[in-house]
């Protein structure tokens, strides 16, 4: 069963087929097909942490390693990291 993905939690509107698509365009992690399933998500639903050019809070992040603190902190990256338990994966 497919989990909560990032667009879904956040309702930023950018996942494909979204309602924001037009002005922001598909979200990186929304269309990253190779993360496919990690943490139980489509696509890079649930490894968003991960994916440069994810916005968050409308503002286009750069990588993990410069956003490290504020993907660490989001409340979508907490709850995922919960739900997996120890079967959690932070990187690929």
């Amino acid at each position: 069963m497919m989990k909560e993905n990032c667009w879904e939690f956040k309702r930023c509107g950018r996942g494909i087929g979204g309602q924001k698509v037009k002005k922001l365009g598909v979200c990186p992690a929304a269309s990253n097909k190779t993360s496919d399933g990690i943490n139980g998500g489509t696509n890079a639903g649930r490894i968003c942490w991960l994916i440069a050019g994810t916005f968050c809070k409308e503002k286009k992040k750069g990588t993990f390693a410069q956003d490290k603190r504020s993907c660490m902190t989001c409340d979508f990256f907490l709850k995922v990291k919960d739900e997996e338990g120890n079967s959690f994966k932070m990187a690929l």
